[in-house]
């Protein structure tokens, strides 16, 4: 047999199913884009601007928003953070770098009943306060910790 030719078929059975499906509304692929990002939050300059960006006029401190993040971080490249609420109905989770260039890092939104738990890698520049933000019935809710950036890893 010639596998050539089955592949070609597939690929243009798939493609033919796939136009007639799009044609007749079935599939719309708008509907997988990303939603619209906040540019004004994300393009801010200090931390307050950033929060506003994101809605968060006030914040309180909660103890069951925890951030966990290195006391030291050897490389200020690739440092893990990780967020999890547990404070009810969270709708999204922010995390910003008080000393970088733009502070707003990486912003995530929960649909009814997600668990809010984030980990990402973050880039520090140097030695900043990490603040995760997250909001709950229209509230937010903020916790910090300061990384500490060491060069070449000497812990100072």
């Amino acid at each position: 047999m010639n596998n050539t030719r089955r592949t070609v078929l597939k690929g243009a059975g798939a493609t033919a199913t796939l136009s007639a499906l799009i044609a007749a509304g079935a599939l719309k692929p708008t509907d997988v884009f990303a939603n619209e990002w906040n540019k004004a939050a994300f393009e801010a300059k200090d931390a307050a601007g950033a929060l506003k960006g994101i809605g968060a006029g006030t914040t309180a401190d909660s103890k069951d928003l925890l951030l966990t993040a290195p006391d030291i971080a050897e490389n200020g490249a690739v440092v893990p953070v990780g967020v999890i609420s547990n404070i009810p109905n969270t709708t999204s989770i922010s995390i910003l770098v008080e000393k970088n260039p733009s502070p707003l890092t990486s912003s995530f939104e929960f649909a009814n009943g997600a668990v809010a738990d984030v980990a990402v890698r973050l880039k520090l520049g140097q030695t900043s306060i990490v603040r995760a933000v997250a909001k709950a019935d229209g509230k937010f809710y903020t916790a910090q910790k300061e990384v500490k950036v060491t060069v070449g890893g000497c812990g100072g």
